[in-house]
């Protein structure tokens, strides 16, 4: 079987959620994020899509060179699975390799309709919970997701919040 997880387990990827805990999230902050993705992506020649949404409002997109339209349908079935469970995709594939299920039959949703592919973030504010999605689509999805903890990452460190 292909490893498609990364190794990551489903402990260590809700400890990184907490950790990517972010003390605000407002509108402004949103496209940041999104900028910084971006930047990231054009500086190291990424092929990618990148979306932030506060919920389910889009706030940022940015289809860098090398993209296709086929990533924005990536990142629409992403985003369906963040806003279905307030999880990373990446924790939602990983806990449903732990546990041995179809994550699609447990769940009820189509996997046309909905991706458990690494690169989208649930987007989670201390004393709110979840506000926004960051959403990465154009590597392989372990890749997807680093990126985008890298992402949240640089944005907490630009406010202070991580040394």
């Amino acid at each position: 079987m292909v490893e498609t997880t990364g190794g990551f387990t489903s402990e260590g990827l809700a400890l990184e959620a907490r950790t990517l805990m972010l003390p605000s999230l407002t509108q402004a902050e949103a496209i940041e994020i999104g900028e910084i993705a971006k930047s990231i992506g054009l500086t190291r020649s990424l092929p990618i899509a990148v979306e932030v949404r506060l919920k389910e409002w889009v706030v940022f997109h940015a289809s860098l060179p090398g993209s296709t339209p086929a990533n924005d349908a990536w990142i629409a079935r992403k985003a369906r699975v963040v806003m279905a469970t307030g999880n990373s995709t990446m924790y939602e594939r990983v806990l449903a390799q732990e546990q041995g299920v179809n994550w699609y039959e447990v769940h009820g949703m189509p996997e046309e309709t909905h991706a458990i592919h690494g690169g989208a973030f649930a987007l989670n504010v201390t004393g709110l919970g979840f506000t926004g999605i960051l959403l990465i689509s154009g590597l392989p999805q372990v890749q997807d997701h680093l990126l985008g903890v890298e992402i949240i990452t640089e944005f907490l460190a630009r406010k202070g919040e991580l040394s």
